[in-house]
């Protein structure tokens, strides 16, 4: 294991934080990160590279997701190990987090790789920035599973935590879920956000019955981050 500098010789990797969906979200440093390293190693070329056009980047994109991270991930460290700098992006937010990512990054630390954060938008954070529920501690559960028996058992098993929940969740599970949520947490304060950042942003409040009711009138669509207050004093 070399120091935080990195052996010498070898490039570094840019962890790099893009837009949840307002353009204007991008920061200045991760637009130079982005037109400076060698190549871009994207969760999805074709939604990166509008993001990149829209910015005037001509930096080499790579695919890196789910289905070739475990060879994609080899591929990148002799790339880095080589002397190349390699920004890490997801469809949208900050990779990692709920997003493919993990096994590079973990090899780079292992290897003595340079990993640098270049952070910016989080649909967690900036859901749970708004929902006014107790910002902390807080757990993030990611997306539950897609059968209701397991999502059920994966709630229960977090029905204790005393601290604010928050999901990332599906359009097409949302009613499916906030009914199981509500039948296995109780009644608990809540907020559904739709769309954070775009056009048809959208903040539903609540308790977990009350926006189980209403979702089951609508037909949601977009990204949807459901926070959800802990037991006891904040649950209705």
């Amino acid at each position: 294991m070399v120091n935080s500098d990195g052996a010498a010789g070898t490039g570094r990797l840019f962890v790099v934080a893009t837009p949840i969906g307002n353009l204007g979200d991008a920061t200045p440093r991760s637009i130079e990160v982005l037109k400076s390293v060698d190549a871009i190693a994207a969760e999805d070329t074709r939604r990166t590279r509008k993001l990149l056009a829209h910015f005037g980047i001509t930096t080499r994109l790579l695919a890196y997701h789910d289905h070739n991270e475990e060879r994609a991930s080899r591929e990148l460290l002799e790339r880095i190990e080589g002397g190349e700098d390699i920004a890490l992006v997801s469809d949208a937010g900050t990779p990692l987090v709920a997003d493919p990512g993990y096994r590079l990054v973990s090899s780079c630390a292992e290897r003595g790789l340079e990993v640098v954060a270049v952070p910016g938008p989080s649909a967690v954070v900036a859901a749970l920035s708004i929902a006014g529920l107790p910002p902390q501690p807080f757990h993030f559960a990611g997306y539950l599973p897609r059968k209701s028996g397991q999502r059920r058992t994966r709630l229960a098993s977090l029905a204790g935590l005393p601290c604010t929940v928050v999901y990332y969740e599906s359009p097409h599970r949302i009613t499916a879920a906030l009914k199981d949520m509500h039948e296995v947490l109780g009644d608990r304060k809540a907020v559904v956000a739709r769309e954070l950042t775009k056009v048809h942003e959208e903040i539903l409040r609540g308790t977990l019955g009350e926006l189980s009711a209403v979702v089951e009138r609508r037909t949601l669509k977009g990204e949807i981050v459901v926070v959800v207050g802990g037991p006891g004093k904040d649950e209705a």
